[in-house]
C-alpha cells in the first residue's frame, strides 16, 4: 500500500533497475493496473506463480468501482452463450469461489435462485434458458410449475420457474480483502492514488507513464500529462475495469483496431423498507436489454434489494472522468416509479412507498443499446501482437463470480 513517492523505491528494493533523468524510469516484472476483484485475483495468481507483482490503482482503496457496486451474487452460468468465456469462466469460477470462501471462512451463502415467467409468452424462454444452461455444464436446474415455486415462496406470483440451487451471495469486500492479503503476503506491492495515464510500445517494450491521481485533479482536457514515474514492465495486465478501454486507447503503438468501443450502463438499486424479507431465495425475471432484469437479491444480513435497472450514460472523454472514476453514482429517487410495475409482475404485494434509494453501479459494456450482449474480451500477444500486454475488456457480470477463473486463465495462457 505504497504512495507513488515510495513506489519507485519499492521497485529498487526488489532489485529492479532504474535509469534516466527527469521522471524516474524503473523496470518491473509484472504490473497489474486496477485493484478491483479481477485485478486482485490476477495479482494473487501471478504472485503464486513466482512473479514480482506491483498493482497500480487510481482510487484511494481497492474495489471502489464495479467490484463493490453490484448484487454480490455468485452466478451459476445460466445465461451466457455456450463456448463463450463468460460461460466457461463463470462455471469454473463459481466452483473456485465457493471453495475459496469455505476455506477462508469468507461470509457467503448458497441461497438458490428462481428465474420466473410471469406471462404465457415467457414460458418458452425458460425452456431456452434450461437448454442453454445444460450446454454450459449447469445440469442441476429444475423446471417448476408456478404452484411449486409459489409454495416455496408464498409472496411470489409466476406461471413457471427455473430453480438454480447453486446460485448464492458473497461478501465481496471480505473476498477482495482476502485476495489482497494473499497477494501482499506473497510480496505484491500496491500503490493507491496512482494513475496510469498512457503507455508506449516501442523498442524497449512496454512503457507506462504514471502519475499521482491528485496531480490530475486540475488537468485540462486535451493537454498532455507529464509522468511522475515511468515503468517498463515485462508483463502488463490492463484490468482497469471502467477505464480499461480508454487506457488502451492511450497506448501509443497498439493497433487501435483491437480496442473495442466502450459503453457504460448505470444500474440503480432500491432497498425494501420492511424489515422482514418476503423471500428466502433470489428472484429473477427473464433477461432484458442490457442486463438480466430488476431482480430480488438478499445481502448476508437479510436486507432485500431490487435492481439494477439499465440507464445508458456517457463515459466521459477526458482523463479525469475515465481514470479517476468521475461517474455519477447518485440514485435518483424518482427512478423507483419504474421499479414498482416491473417488480409487481412477480411480487404483487409490493406496497406503495416501500422502496428506498440504495446505491448504483456502472457496468463496462462492449455492446450498446439494442445490440446483442458481448463476451468478456481477454487479449494477449496472440491477438494484438504486443509481447507482454494483456488487456481485459468488458469485465462486467459475471466478473465477480469468474474472478479466480479469469486469473487462472491468464496465468495458464500468458505467463512465460
Amino acid at each position: 500500500m505504497l504512495p507513488l513517492r515510495r513506489f519507485a523505491g519499492a521497485c529498487r528494493r526488489r532489485g529492479l533497475a532504474g535509469i534516466a533523468p527527469g521522471a524516474p524510469r524503473e523496470a518491473a516484472d509484472a504490473v497489474v493496473v486496477g485493484a478491483g476483484v479481477v485485478g486482485l485475483a490476477v495479482a494473487r495468481a501471478l504472485a503464486m506463480a513466482g512473479r514480482e507483482v506491483v498493482v497500480v490503482e487510481a482510487a484511494p482503496s481497492f474495489g471502489t468501482g464495479t467490484s463493490s457496486r453490484n448484487s454480490e451474487v455468485i452466478h451459476a452460468g445460466i445465461y451466457y452463450p455456450p463456448g463463450s468465456l463468460k460461460a466457461s469462466l463463470c462455471v469454473r469460477g463459481r466452483e473456485m469461489l465457493y471453495k475459496y470462501c469455505a476455506e477462508r471462512e469468507i461470509p457467503h451463502k448458497q441461497l438458490g435462485k428462481l428465474i420466473v415467467a410471469t406471462g404465457v409468452a415467457e414460458t418458452a424462454k425458460l425452456d431456452m434458458l434450461l437448454k442453454n444452461a445444460k450446454e454450459n455444464g449447469v445440469d442441476d436446474l429444475q423446471m417448476m410449475e408456478g404452484s411449486e415455486a409459489m409454495e416455496m415462496e408464498p409472496e411470489l406470483r409466476c406461471l413457471k420457474a427455473l430453480l438454480s440451487p447453486r446460485t448464492g451471495i458473497v461478501d465481496s469486500h471480505s473476498f477482495m480483502l482476502s485476495l489482497l492479503a494473499d497477494a501482499e503476503n506473497l510480496g505484491t506491492a500496491i500503490s493507491y492514488n496512482t494513475t496510469v495515464t498512457n503507455g508506449y510500445i516501442g523498442d524497449e517494450g512496454l512503457e507506462l507513464h504514471i502519475s499521482e491521481s491528485k496531480a490530475l485533479e486540475n488537468h485540462s482536457v486535451g493537454s498532455p500529462v507529464s509522468p511522475q514515474l515511468i515503468l517498463f514492465p515485462k508483463l502488463l495486465i490492463n484490468s482497469a475495469g471502467l477505464s480499461a478501454a480508454p487506457l488502451a486507447k492511450r497506448f501509443h503503438g497498439l493497433n487501435q483496431v483491437f480496442v473495442p468501443p466502450a459503453y457504460y450502463a448505470r444500474g440503480c438499486y432500491f432497498t425494501l423498507s420492511q424489515t422482514k424479507s418476503p423471500f428466502s431465495h433470489l428472484i429473477y425475471p427473464l433477461p432484458e436489454d442490457g442486463g438480466i432484469g430488476v431482480h430480488v437479491t438478499l445481502d448476508l444480513n437479510g436486507v432485500v434489494r431490487f435492481g439494477p435497472d439499465v440507464e445508458w450514460i456517457d463515459g466521459g472523454k477526458d482523463v479525469t472522468s475515465c481514470f479517476l472514476s468521475r461517474f455519477d453514482y447518485s440514485v435518483n429517487p424518482t427512478r423507483c416509479s419504474k421499479f414498482y410495475p416491473v417488480i409487481r409482475k412477480y411480487f404483487p404485494n409490493l406496497k406503495d412507498d416501500s422502496l428506498e434509494p440504495s446505491y448504483s453501479g456502472i457496468r463496462p459494456k462492449l455492446s450498446g443499446p439494442g445490440q446483442p450482449p458481448s463476451d468478456f474480451v481477454i487479449q494477449g500477444e496472440d491477438i494484438h501482437g504486443v509481447p507482454g500486454l494483456v488487456n481485459l475488456f468488458g469485465i462486467e457480470s459475471p466478473g465477480l463470480t469468474s474472478s479466480l477463473a479469469i486469473a487462472e486463465y491468464i496465468v495458464s495462457r500468458y505467463l512465460r
